[in-house]
């Protein structure tokens, strides 16, 4: 069996027609045909219903399909990479969902180009549903994501939960800066959610959260990004639920309240290719340790100096 055959066999399942594959794959149809039987007798077993219209295939055409599939994609993958390698091509594609930009990722790029200046890094804002593809085509080399998606090509690791914060107008009767609330003090509220497509999205966690409570807005509105939201927040047209990290944007026009809930968090998920060793992933790790974990200390310096400071005013 020859990546050929799986091509050509992926080719006719695509396109429900012999016919229309062979365009596709600009050859005759006769020796599609031939190549798909001998694939077949290899298999020993149909993978075609022969006398549908349009082709439909069998239960182990099906089987077969999916394996075909991840083997051509990581041929592909192979061949990218192999070229990248031989033209001695050093470049860093992240993908990230928009409000990863305003905590860490920043930092973690100028550590990045710090440590390896002869790497080019380009970012690409993408949901997370987009970043699996890209992924998976090549596109991007990681991506920074919330939603929990599986897929066999991509390892996913879990970086953080998030904590999540309710970014509300100043005028409004809940504007207390800093004071924790709960989230079933947003139950009567008008609610702005983001992003408005593709779903599963962010959105749909924020939704998921009143849903297991039992509770339900006043209203939802969608839109399709974090500015817009806090824009219709700092006009009064309603509350939204953001990431902790987000929560330096429109600070003289919107007011931040920190969820007191322990499932008001939104992970941060870190998207690579299953068996991708590049050295600048690996670096990126690192660095993204390092990050946490000089945060984790200054939180720990602060509660100190916290202390202090209500020891002596006691």
């Amino acid at each position: 069996m020859e990546l050929r055959h799986l091509r050509y066999f992926v080719a006719v399942a695509d396109e429900q027609s012999f016919t229309r594959a062979a365009e596709r794959l600009h050859i005759s149809q006769p020796p599609l045909s031939r190549q798909i039987q001998d694939l077949e007798e290899e298999l020993g077993t149909p993978l075609f219903e022969r006398g549908s219209r349009p082709l439909k295939l069998t239960e182990p055409g099906r089987f077969f399909y999916s394996h075909a599939t991840r083997l051509l994609e990581q041929a592909a993958q192979a061949a990218r990479a192999t070229r990248r390698v031989a033209r001695m091509e050093r470049r860093l594609v992240i993908g990230f969902v928009g409000s990863t930009m305003y905590g860490a990722l920043p930092r973690l790029v100028r550590l990045f180009r710090a440590e390896r200046p002869q790497t080019e890094i380009a970012l690409e804002e993408m949901s997370t549903i987009d970043q699996i593809e890209a992924l998976k085509a090549g596109r991007i080399d990681v991506g920074f994501g919330r939603i929990r998606l599986d897929d066999p090509a991509i390892k996913r690791e879990l970086l953080r939960e998030e904590r999540l914060v309710a970014a509300i107008p100043q005028e409004h009767a809940l504007a207390i800066p800093d004071k924790p609330l709960v989230l079933a003090a947003l139950e009567n509220q008008e609610i702005l959610v983001y992003p408005k497509r593709p779903r599963p999205s962010y959105a749909d966690q924020v939704l998921a959260l009143f849903r297991d409570q039992g509770m339900q807005p006043a209203a939802v509105h969608e839109v399709q990004e974090i500015q817009t939201a806090l824009g219709l927040v700092a006009a009064g047209m309603g509350i939204c639920v953001v990431p902790t990290g987000v929560s330096r944007l429109r600070p003289d026009e919107v007011v931040y309240r920190p969820l007191s809930d322990a499932q008001a968090v939104s992970p941060i998920i870190m998207s690579t290719r299953v068996h991708d060793q590049n050295e600048d992933i690996v670096l990126l790790r690192a660095l993204i340790e390092r990050i946490y974990q000089e945060q984790a200390e200054a939180r720990r310096r602060a509660a100190a100096e916290a202390a202090v400071q209500g020891g002596v005013s006691g």
